[in-house]
């Protein structure tokens, strides 16, 4: 077998700063590899996750020039976990702020979970500006895929964990979870506030993973990372990511003549293969990728291994 690739060496940024996109919101940027290399702009999860320094190793530095940002409301962006002037079109014109200021005509769109969702959006409503598009666990933000994680579906397969998440709200309110939450997140109480995103953090990090990662629950779980996480993806997930429903797969065909791989785990029990295997049939020239033995993270080794090789091949190294 060929080995697997595994994250290039970790890396600082070469510029950084913070960018006002109005509406009260600053975010952060930082550029690193090599200046005038490939562009390539990098999507985190969540929605609410940041950015952390192991995604900058996910291309080869040489030969990239690397943005990322901390989405509005998280990471270092101000201020923190906001929810007001936060949706889906705000974050696609930040993208574009940011393009601007990179003085980039158009980039490679990189992004994984929520990034994924993220990424189909922009290149949806700016397909000129895209060079390629590398996903990874395919989220289309439909009825079905909400299902999935807060009323029946992953909760078959981690019952102990859906009965702790689900045992946070009164029983009468359990028809409706992410409602249920959203009050509690949104409550004017910091322990209400706390105790709910923790309890929501903890379910998401119980299936993003194939094998049991006590790290993942306990880096979801600390308190700030917990409580930006999850108001903002229960504000998106309230608000169905502000798409009209079936949006993306319905407008894919803007997505023609964009090259695309897409990596998705077999056992992603965070989002199931079904929704990369509907975009591959609404986008066929895209490379779908199904990893046999990999879950949801990127940092899952046959996961890491076809991120990298997508990056490389987009880069010009195709078969090292």
């Amino acid at each position: 077998m060929t080995p697997r690739r595994t994250l290039y060496p970790p890396i600082e940024p070469f510029e950084s700063g913070m960018l006002d996109v109005g509406d009260g919101h600053s975010i952060y940027w930082e550029r690193c590899g090599t200046r005038g290399g490939k562009p390539v702009v990098f999507l985190h999860g969540g929605p609410g996750a940041g950015c952390s320094a192991d995604q900058r190793r996910q291309f080869d530095p040489a030969l990239y020039d690397i943005l990322l940002f901390d989405q509005r409301g998280c990471g270092r962006s101000t201020p923190f976990a906001s929810l007001d002037h936060n949706t889906t079109w705000d974050l696609v014109a930040d993208m574009e702020r940011l393009r601007a200021m990179c003085g980039h005509e158009k980039w490679q769109v990189f992004g994984g979970s929520w990034g994924s969702t993220l990424a189909l959006a922009y290149a949806e409503t700016h397909p000129e500006r895209v060079s390629e598009l590398v996903l990874r666990g395919i989220f289309l933000g439909t009825e079905r895929e909400y299902d999935w994680l807060y009323r029946y579906g992953a909760s078959a397969l981690y019952p102990e964990g859906w009965e702790e998440f689900a045992g946070h709200v009164p029983e009468d309110e359990r028809g409706d979870l992410v409602e249920a939450y959203r009050r509690r997140l949104t409550s004017d109480d910091e322990a209400t506030r706390t105790a709910a995103a923790k309890a929501w953090s903890r379910w998401e990090a119980l299936v993003v993973t194939l094998l049991p990662d006590p790290a993942i629950v306990e880096h979801s779980t600390d308190d700030e990372h917990a409580v930006a996480i999850a108001r903002i993806e229960n504000h998106f997930f309230h608000n169905m990511c502000w798409f009209e429903p079936g949006q993306l797969l319905a407008n894919a065909g803007r997505l023609k003549g964009i090259p695309g791989v897409i990596v998705q785990g077999r056992h992603d029990c965070c989002t199931p293969p079904e929704s990369a295997w509907a975009l591959k049939k609404a986008w066929p020239d895209v490379d779908l990728q199904i990893v046999p033995d990999a879950g949801h993270l990127f940092s899952e080794p046959g996961i890491t291994d076809g991120l990298i090789r997508a990056s490389d091949r987009f880069a010009g190294k195709e078969g090292i």
